[in-house]
């Protein structure tokens, strides 16, 4: 039974499954909240079948992996359902920002501790808890889940698999930005929602979770080696040291020629399904 706060916007076919989305009303959030979600052709059947959690970048919403990645047809083969959220808060009385790299459409994936963000900017409990409970619910799936993301999202992903121990049976990764305490977009992040207490700033910072001991399902990474931001924010070749040093279980691949963009995402995400399928139950 379809929770009664949960309501179907639009579904279109797609790969004998289908491409919906839907609204519902965040009580962590405190507002209205969309996402995406495709359900490959044996759910369908009514099979109940694994997924894998997307978490989107800066500027994105729930529609931009769904319409640039090319997913369905990998997810429809692999029997997988694809959770795809939004990347913040939305709504009139949402405190926004006029950067692109703060505020609406950039949450960072974290609970924000100040003012005015704490009031909606939850994103970390409203994925992690909220959304994932209200999925497993409403929708034919298995329990069984891998969480992946790009950019900000492959952050995102990172942390919420290190931190959820045992909760996700893989994690992959685009471009993540892997270590946002050292870097500009984490920074202006973090101070703008967690304040000065930059031991709070190390729980959203996968490279330090990784040197923490925290434990990582298999990881996948992929990077552009000519992605423009790869150099000051993404922090590739730290995220390598401390998988090594730690004795991850993880391939973190640098692919040269490739940018930042859905292309990038568009050639390797057939490697990515196929990545976490391996790891999740039938």
């Amino acid at each position: 039974m379809t929770p009664a706060n949960l309501k179907l916007v639009s579904s279109v076919r797609c790969f004998n499954g289908e491409q919906r989305r839907y609204e519902h009303v965040s009580q962590t959030l405190n507002c209205t909240m969309q996402f995406s979600v495709y359900l490959p052709p044996q759910a369908l059947r009514k099979d109940r079948v694994a997924s894998v959690l997307w978490l989107s970048g800066l500027t994105c919403n729930d529609e931009n992996f769904s319409s640039k990645a090319g997913a369905q047809r990998v997810a429809a083969q692999l029997g997988l359902a694809l959770i795809i959220p939004d990347t913040s808060p939305r709504g009139e009385q949402v405190a926004d920002d006029d950067a692109y790299d703060f505020g609406k459409g950039a949450g960072f994936y974290v609970n924000a501790t100040q003012q005015p963000w704490a009031k909606h900017y939850q994103m970390y409990d409203y994925i992690s808890k909220e959304l994932l409970n209200l999925v497993t619910d409403a929708l034919p799936l298995n329990g069984q889940m891998s969480i992946s993301g790009h950019s900000m999202g492959g952050h995102g992903a990172l942390v919420m698999a290190l931190r959820e121990t045992g909760r996700f049976a893989s994690v992959s990764a685009f471009a993540p930005i892997a270590h946002p305490t050292a870097c500009p977009w984490g920074h202006k992040a973090f101070t703008g929602y967690l304040g000065s207490d930059r031991e709070l700033w190390r729980q959203y910072d996968a490279v330090e979770l990784i040197r923490d001991g925290k434990k990582c399902p298999p990881l996948l990474v992929d990077q552009g080696g000519a992605d423009n931001f790869l150099a000051e924010q993404l922090n590739f070749t730290t995220l390598q040291e401390a998988a090594e040093k730690h004795d991850l279980i993880a391939q973190l691949r640098l692919q040269e020629g490739y940018d930042h963009s859905y292309y990038f995402i568009a050639s390797f995400i057939e490697d990515h399904l196929s990545f976490h399928k391996t790891y999740l139950k039938s």
